[in-house]
């Protein structure tokens, strides 16, 4: 049986880089812990829930995770405009990650 040697290996090709590069960001997870936690949130009401967020910065961090396909956008026809984000399926898979990085932070917190 060989060794792995880490001069031959890629972090790039693993599982765990692709679920970082989809989680990662200032922003990402606390939009994600937020959809898991209220289920369908309206955008001002996030934006209140987040604090120190701006409009652009939260508005780009939803895009992405649309295009990612871990958010679903909802928008209805009517004044003023009403907006409403909720996880997919795909972003609901997230959950048991998202639940047990908030267990270690209770377990461990300082």
């Amino acid at each position: 049986m060989s060794q792995r040697c880490i001069s031959n290996e890629s972090l790039c090709t693993t599982g765990f880089h692709y679920t970082l590069s989809l989680i990662s960001g200032k922003y990402k997870m606390t939009i994600l812990y937020t959809l898991m936690e209220f289920g369908v949130v309206r955008f001002n009401e996030m934006k209140r829930y987040i604090g120190g967020i701006s409009y652009k910065t939260l508005s780009a961090t939803l895009k992405e995770l649309e295009a990612d396909q871990l958010v679903h956008r909802e928008e209805y026809p009517q004044i003023p405009p009403k907006v409403e984000y909720s996880l997919t399926e795909r972003g609901k898979s997230l959950i048991p990650i998202l639940d047990n990085m908030c267990q270690w932070g209770d377990d461990h917190r300082l």
